[in-house]
């Protein structure tokens, strides 16, 4: 890539490490490429014990999605990724921004291939309900009938749904692979503010992927 963006955390401890090391760091995410993304200290441990020598844990992350990524480096601001800046708070400051478009096999930033954040599992998108062998990832009210499930928000609250997107779609994955469910049913989330980003997340990890074969329900 010919650019580098720049990410200033606003959480303590990041901060802490960051004065301690005295200097910017690089570091990649703390989960196996591809998959769902960490939002708390055992996601990481679950992927990633034994193969790393410590978690700092600053707690659940409050947001949940990942930060969002701006280009400025041409005549107009893209948003390359959706994240915690919605498209609205970033134009209630500078004005209008594009939604990149490009080819998914040459990424301009980081969570932009077809197939990121990905489960096990295959996801479905926009469900109504689900079948006998599905786990439901719900958007307020379950529908009738519905078995596993995981609620992002009772009250349909986007930042809510936001902060639990990856926990929820963790639990589902793990809890449905142990009761031998085929596959997670997601329910339509909608696509302003923070809904932007969970859909993103939600149609990469539905995309099909080089090893969909290999995978359960696939």
């Amino acid at each position: 890539l010919d650019t580098v963006a720049l990410r200033v955390p606003a959480h303590p401890l990041a901060r802490a490490v960051l004065a301690a090391t005295g200097r910017p760091v690089a570091a990649p995410s703390a989960n196996v490429s591809g998959r769902v993304s960490p939002t708390a200290a055992e996601h990481v441990l679950a992927e990633l014990d034994g193969r790393i020598d410590a978690v700092l844990d600053g707690g659940p992350c409050a947001v949940g999605v990942e930060s969002s990524v701006l280009d400025l480096s041409g005549p107009d601001a893209v948003l390359l990724r959706p994240g915690g800046a919605t498209r609205e708070e970033i134009e209630a400051v500078i004005g209008p921004v594009l939604l990149a478009e490009g080819a998914a096999d040459a990424p301009r930033a980081p969570g932009m291939l077809a197939s990121h954040y990905a489960p096990v599992l295959p996801v479905r998108l926009g469900a109504t309900e689900a079948g006998p062998t599905e786990a439901l990832l719900a958007f307020g009210p379950a529908p009738p009938g519905a078995g596993l499930t995981f609620d992002l928000s009772p009250s349909r609250d986007l930042v809510e749904a936001a902060a639990r997107l990856f926990a929820g779609l963790r639990f589902l994955d793990t809890e449905g692979r142990r009761r031998g469910l085929v596959r997670i049913a997601a329910m339509a989330v909608p696509p302003e503010g923070l809904g932007l980003a969970i859909n993103d997340r939600l149609a990469r990890a539905a995309a099909p992927r080089p090893d969909h074969a290999a995978r359960p329900g696939g």
